[in-house]
């Protein structure tokens, strides 16, 4: 999704342009079945952050929405004005554009989720990659399935969404 939004201009320091890349990769296997999430979330001048989780069993869809909302709360929480989201699933970008409905009522709830984080980021640009281009995140993905842990424990609001029973428990409003 290629957000129309631009950042405000200004000449305070506060306002100055934070540009984020991220790569993001969900998968399960089984369908549903044990699934993690991999994140790799870099800043213009080389910093890196890799983070994973294993989400318990779930589908591939839900981890990958789960992958994407980690990278947006990440994200927000450095400050990003321009983030640049590299993912494998076609599904996944062409739902965020809008190109395909979201069927399934338990995606609806998380693409509302990731719709509301990402609209907080002044300019969000979505790019579907070949797997090949996307081994660090898949990487990541599978070391959570692998080992069945995380790197550190999932946002609260993302465990919630993704968690049985409590889809939809928070809202991703203005105030964080």
């Amino acid at each position: 999704m290629t957000s129309p939004r631009r950042a405000r201009e200004s000449s305070s320091p506060a306002a100055r342009r934070k540009s984020l890349s991220g790569r993001i990769d969900g998968g399960a296997r089984g369908n549903p079945g044990p699934a993690g999430i991999g994140v790799l979330l870099e800043e213009e001048g080389g910093a890196r952050d890799e983070y994973y989780a294993f989400l318990g069993t779930t589908t591939n869809n839900v981890a990958e929405y789960a992958a994407l909302l980690v990278l947006a709360v990440r994200s927000l929480k450095r400050g990003a004005t321009e983030l640049i989201i590299h993912s494998d699933s076609e599904l996944l970008v062409k739902q965020m554009e809008g190109i395909y409905r979201v069927k399934s009522p338990r995606l609806q709830v998380l693409h509302a989720a990731a719709r509301r984080l990402l609209a907080r980021i002044p300019r969000v640009t979505l790019r579907h990659v070949p797997r090949e281009e996307n081994r660090d995140a898949d990487r990541l993905a599978n070391r959570a399935m692998d080992e069945r842990s995380s790197s550190e424990p999932l946002p609260g609001e993302v465990a919630a969404l993704v968690g049985a029973g409590q889809q939809g428990a928070f809202s991703f409003g203005e105030g964080g």
